[in-house]
């Protein structure tokens, strides 16, 4: 026999190796059942079969079968036993002990299809044909099973490493559209008015009849019957009782009574997690492309309702320009028959990359090229090349458990949101902004001393629901683009693609990964990045010139500046990428590195060279210069020819404002190089100064009224002539850069109560108010005016925003209404919005907008926290099992700044049972006594600069 399996895992001694699954769908009554055959593979003799089963799944029979032809071979349950806690269920059949070989299972089940965005669930949108602001709904189904999830939607070995083939049917009313993984065997076939499942050898009638009680305490109706006697004890033990966070939804619409089945193509083994179906009344648009490897045609689809079909154009476009680039980038072929895309109307992530058949909200999806803005279109093709590169990364090759999520999300998000963006569109910059968008966004989490490490244990399925964040996304990608920088990207690529040839279908860990890579480069990998994916946190480098050179030692850096001892052990392999200036020319020691606590580097006449560690910003850690050397830095980064390259500048100011913050060195230090930046040209060098004085005001929010004016002031001087020489018209042929940058520096200006950009403002919304008329309103811009525009306005343009957030021309249109609803002054107009939100008329899936909008309120940050105190139960009730729980809790009070703030927030959930949603909680309150410290340290300071430099 062997071994215990962990708690938390299901063990080897059962194999799936295919599922033979059918699953009827009633979009009226809006519940689905399903059946399944699970060929299995019994490893080793035991006494019964235990897999995973999730509400609202309700289990109504088991039988097994060692012989797949003969009925006289079936052996009935005897024993169920529901663990509601571990979501798992154990069956014991008559004859006892299941011996060694091959067997096949049948299950049987029901469910409602709830609106919990998990499993297989409910998504509504209006009713065709339907008029006023609040239009009747219609509803779909559809899945998403990651991370732990296809339990809820059919019994099965829930975990990665289990991969399976599976042959999926589906049962769904004449006039809808089934969907799945694969293309369709051959057209539907009509089952006539009873929609009966098609009986087999071995879900034979007797199958069907009522018999064993399904044992354990439950969520919501579980009492199923299956067929045998039952015998022995059959109690089973969950803790706590809870219950069902979906409300009973009700269907409206026409429902014909006849019903089809339609049959899948088997698909290759895959994960439990990637398996997908949907069923609905869905439009589509086609296309396909030629595979450069294998030169067969796959067609792809993109797939949504009536109301969001015409915006679907980008997004099947964006798949049939980079499918041949991945095939060719990888030496591997896509092997599915076709690609869908599938556009949800409600959905918690942002999208879901199952194989064959991706899933993603609107916002992620939809594009309208004369409404929507750059901002959305860089979305729409990002998240498309995301989820495609992830057809390799991970669905091709899979991690072998939880753990090594990174090894999908990190180079999802690096090949698909950089290399692959950079190969179609280059003049988007993209490897610059990723120090904004990625780096950035890692290191502020990371340096939290409630970050945890790349690979990062998973016990449990609330701690697998809180990985998915920038640690493993955008700090995985940060890592691997330094070690791409490091053996060059085509070697890099090179060992990826060997990577996955080698675990084709398979399943992988991180130090194959690290193998791969080895053979292409021909160095040792896994012991210089070790540390980079074990281990929490990152360092900083603090730069010490000396009558040798430069003196650099490593400690590991935290968003307090006071790692303990502890806390400060790891040493990390750093490319120090140094970048030196003779003679007015460049270089770049590629060779030089950190391996230890301090090292000095040579480097002659040091007081009057300029150098810069981690020449473009490739590294994964912060530099600490002397505020003499950050001085001339500034300078440097400022004149018309700087030898520091965007990338470089973008980096400096990042350090600098992000050091400051964390006490490592004086505010008033990076203000003065920010204000060296005056005449700085580039739009992306724009955004870490914007981003920088951003955090500053966001921390100073609750400062007496003249500092922060004095803020605004400053913020006003610089973004002031950029907005001027841009001017508001948005030309045809602008770039990109030129988009964002008028869009920002407008944005800043208005923000910070410019009175000449409000008024602009007032008259361009004024025209949509009066004649809902938006040709004033740029798309980029839309946002900004339509928030401040409430924000300054009245009952008004609070009401216009409400008629367009209730009826949208595009997803960025409601995006922007959102904003805008959380933007009043007047108490009466939030309070308005607070009530709003516990109305059915918002989505779950936008919730966390109007939260993460009314924190970032002066007005109602405290309101905010007060009404998450007072709606706790019910918000947690309403996305129990959701990724939004942990952002939901953390926003609601991440933006305040006080000690007295992180004591408040620490007792109300000393008494809660938090497991779901610890880590974000950790973060949040580490996030604000990071901003309680800073003020602590430097409020004076700031003030001094203010005054000294005429803003105060």
């Amino acid at each position: 026999m062997s071994s215990a399996p962990p708690a938390n895992r299901l063990g080897e001694d059962v194999v799936p190796e295919h599922y033979d699954l059918t699953i009827k769908t009633d979009l009226k009554a809006l519940t689905f059942s399903g059946t399944v055959e699970i060929h299995l593979n019994i490893l080793n003799p035991v006494p019964s079969i235990t897999l995973n089963v999730a509400a609202p799944l309700q289990l109504k029979g088991a039988v097994l079968s060692h012989s797949a032809l003969k009925t006289e071979s079936l052996r009935p349950a005897t024993e169920i036993t529901l663990d509601e806690k571990r979501e798992r269920v154990e069956i014991k059949f008559a004859g006892g002990e299941i011996s060694s070989g091959k067997v096949k299972l049948g299950l049987r089940w029901e469910g409602e299809l709830e609106a919990s965005m998990m499993g297989y669930y409910a998504s509504a949108y209006p009713t065709k044909g339907s008029t006023g602001d609040k239009k009747p709904n219609s509803y779909y189904g559809l899945t998403q099973f990651e991370p732990t999830q296809a339990r809820r939607a059919f019994p099965c070995f829930d975990e990665p490493l289990l991969k399976s083939t599976y042959s999926i049917s589906l049962i769904s009313r004449v006039g809808t559209v089934s969907l799945a993984n694969t293309d369709i065997t051959a057209p539907a076939t009509h089952l006539g008015a009873g929609g009966e499942f098609p009986r087999t050898d071995l879900l034979t009638e007797a199958f069907f009849k009522e018999g064993v009680s399904v044992k354990g305490k439950t969520e919501g109706k579980t009492e199923g019957k299956t067929e045998g006697k039952t015998e022995g004890k059959t109690e089973g033990k969950t803790e706590g009782k809870t219950e069902s966070s979906s409300k009973k939804l009700v269907a409206t619409g026409e429902f014909k009574d006849d019903w089809e089945i339609t049959h899948f193509n088997k698909t290759p083994k895959v994960s439990t997690y990637l398996v997908a179906w949907a069923n609905g009344d869905f439009e589509y648009i086609e296309s396909s492309y030629t595979s450069p490897l294998t030169k067969r045609v796959v067609p792809m689809r993109v797939y949504a309702t009536y109301d969001h079909i015409a915006q679907a154009g980008l997004a099947l476009e964006t798949k049939e320009r980079i499918l041949p680039i991945y095939e060719k980038m990888f030496d591997i072929a896509y092997p599915l028959p076709k690609l869908d895309t599938l556009v949800a109307s409600d959905f918690d992530a942002g999208a879901m990359e199952n194989w064959g058949l991706i899933t993603g909200r609107t916002s992620v999806y939809l594009f309208d090229p004369k409404k929507s803005g750059i901002a959305s279109r860089k979305r729409v093709i990002g998240v498309q090349s995301h989820e495609v590169a992830h057809q390799w990364f991970g669905n091709i090759v899979t991690f072998a458990w939880w753990d090594n999520l990174w090894l999908n999300e990190a180079f999802a998000t690096l090949i698909g949101e950089v290399i692959m963006i950079q190969e179609i569109e280059p003049s988007w910059k993209i490897h610059s902004s990723f120090i904004s968008e990625h780096l950035g966004r890692a290191l502020s989490l990371d340096s939290l001393r409630s970050s945890h490490p790349i690979e990062m244990d998973c016990p449990d399925e609330d701690t697998i629901q809180q990985i998915f964040d920038a640690i493993s996304y955008s700090k995985g990608a940060s890592v691997l683009k330094m070690l791409s920088n490091m053996v060059g990207e085509k070697t890099f690529l090179q060992g990826v693609s060997l990577y996955l040839k080698d675990h084709l279908y398979g399943n992988a860990r991180t130090k194959d990964l690290w193998d791969g890579i080895s053979k292409a480069s021909g160095k040792e990998i896994a012991p210089m990045m070790y540390n980079w994916t074990n281990k929490i946190g990152f360092p900083v480098i603090t730069v010490e010139e000396t009558e040798e050179g430069l003196k650099l030692t490593q400690n590991r850096f935290l968003s307090t500046g006071d790692p303990t001892p502890e806390e400060d052990e790891t040493i990390w392999h750093i490319p120090l990428e140094l970048l030196s200036v003779s003679s007015g020319k460049s270089s770049i020691d590629h060779d030089a590195v950190l391996t230890t606590r301090d090292s000095t580097i040579k480097l002659p006449n040091i007081k009057d060279t300029v150098y810069k560690l981690n020449a473009e910003t490739c590294g994964v850690y912060r530099t600490l210069y002397s505020d003499d050397r950050l001085a001339k830095l500034g300078d440097e980064a400022g004149r018309k020819d700087s030898a520091f390259s965007l990338n470089d500048r973008m980096g400096l100011v990042q350090d600098a404002s992000v050091l400051a913050s964390s006490g490592y060195s004086k505010t008033s230090g990076a203000l003065t190089l920010i204000a060296k930046l005056a005449d700085e040209k580039e739009n992306l060098v724009w955004q870490e100064v914007s981003s920088a004085l951003s955090s500053l005001a966001g921390a100073w929010w609750d400062q007496p009224k003249e500092v922060r004016d004095a803020i605004a002031k400053f913020r006003r001087t610089l973004f002031g002539p950029v907005a001027d020489r841009l001017g508001f018209e948005y030309a045809e042929d602008d770039d990109v850069d030129t988009i964002e940058l008028r869009t920002m520096a407008i944005s800043t200006a208005a923000a910070c109560e410019d009175e000449v950009t409000l008024k602009e403002y007032k008259r361009r919304f004024g025209l949509l108010m009066e004649q809902n008329d938006e040709s004033l309103i740029p798309s980029d811009l839309r946002t900004s005016i339509y928030a401040q525009s409430v924000k300054n306005g009245g009952v008004a343009e609070y009401e216009k925003a409400l008629s367009i957030y209730r009826d949208p021309p595009t997803p960025s249109h409601k995006l922007s209404a959102m904003a805008a609803l959380c933007a009043p002054k007047s108490p009466e107009l939030l309070a308005r919005t607070f009530a709003f939100i516990r109305t059915d008329e918002v989505k779950n899936q936008d919730l966390s907008s109007f939260f993460s909008g009314l924190a970032n309120n002066r007005e109602s940050k405290r309101q905010m926290w007060t009404f998450f105190k007072d709606n706790y139960d019910e918000i947690t009730l309403r996305f129990k099992g959701n990724f939004s729980i942990g952002s939901l809790v953390r926003v609601s009070f991440s933006s305040l700044s006080s000690d007295e703030d992180v004591k408040e927030v620490e007792d109300f959930f000393a008494k809660k049972d938090t497991s779901a949603y610890s880590q974000p909680l950790s973060q949040g309150i580490d996030a604000v006594r990071s901003k309680a410290k800073w003020l602590e340290r430097d409020t004076e300071d700031v003030k001094e600069w203010l005054k000294a430099n005429k803003y105060l």
